[in-house]
């Protein structure tokens, strides 16, 4: 049971990895990239921009401490001219305790100075990648959209000639066919004029009529050939001949069929 839920797994992440690929357009995941990358860029400079405001805040209050130190000096000297030494005791212990928060916020003051300068050359060198990702971005980007031009116009064509193809195969059947009809056609006739193929028309001759029609076919075109003959050479038609020959050949019938009643 363990095998077939693993195979099953394992069919679910392979089809669900297909139908990721399919959806994936590297184009929009350079986009989204990029847009990270700003992202994260931004949140840099902001880091500068709160470093330099720590400092700044740090440089008021050490010119504040330091004005304070050099008034309390002044004061010290001016009790002490007037003979007010205690009083100018307290003035220099209040300096001295000025000057130990002076120390202190110039060590915080270069500790943010060198947070600034890194953080500001983090920034430099982060925003030379983005520009650089920037320009790959928009080359791939360029180049897939080409290739997936060229895979377009390449499918198209050979759409076109997977059509063609079809167009060819359809010609030839054709061809096929009208060759196959037309030997049909031929031999349909061979049969019936050889007879062994009845015509149902009626319309089919045999074989004794077919000769008769031959020979009277024949004898038309000599009685017209001697026809010609005679016409070129000045003498009566053959045709004329022949007429005027079975106009002798009647009598003699009537003679000889006579004979017998003369005999009786």
């Amino acid at each position: 049971m363990s095998g077939v839920m693993k195979r099953m797994g394992m069919i679910f992440r392979a089809k669900a990895n297909k139908a990721l690929d399919r959806a994936e357009d590297p184009r929009e995941t350079l986009d989204y990239s990029y847009q990270k990358q700003l992202e994260l860029l931004q949140k840099v400079r902001r880091g500068v921009a709160d470093v330099a405001t720590s400092r700044k805040r740090l440089e008021l209050q050490l010119n504040q401490l330091q004005g304070q130190s050099a008034k309390l000096e002044d004061q010290g000297r001016k009790a002490l001219a007037l003979g007010r030494e205690d009083l100018a005791r307290e003035a220099l212990s209040r300096r001295a305790a000025l000057q130990q928060q002076v120390s202190d916020l110039e060590v915080q003051h270069q500790t943010l100075q060198g947070e600034e300068e890194k953080l500001t050359l983090a920034a430099q060198r982060l925003q030379a990648k983005v520009d650089a990702f920037r320009t790959k971005k928009e080359t791939i980007k360029a180049t897939y959209t080409a290739a997936q031009a060229q895979t377009r116009i390449a499918e198209s064509f050979s759409g076109i000639s997977e059509e063609m193809s079809d167009v060819g195969l359809a010609i030839q059947r054709a061809e096929d066919k009208t060759a196959q009809l037309q030997a049909r056609a031929g031999a349909i006739d061979e049969l019936l004029a050889s007879g062994a193929l009845d015509d149902q028309s009626g319309l089919a001759k045999d074989d004794i009529q077919a000769e008769l029609d031959r020979l009277s076919g024949g004898t038309d075109v000599e009685l017209e050939l001697q026809r010609m003959k005679a016409e070129l050479a000045g003498g009566p038609s053959a045709q004329q001949q022949a007429i005027e020959g079975g106009g002798a050949a009647a009598p003699e019938d009537r003679t000889q069929q006579s004979h017998p009643r003369f005999e009786k």
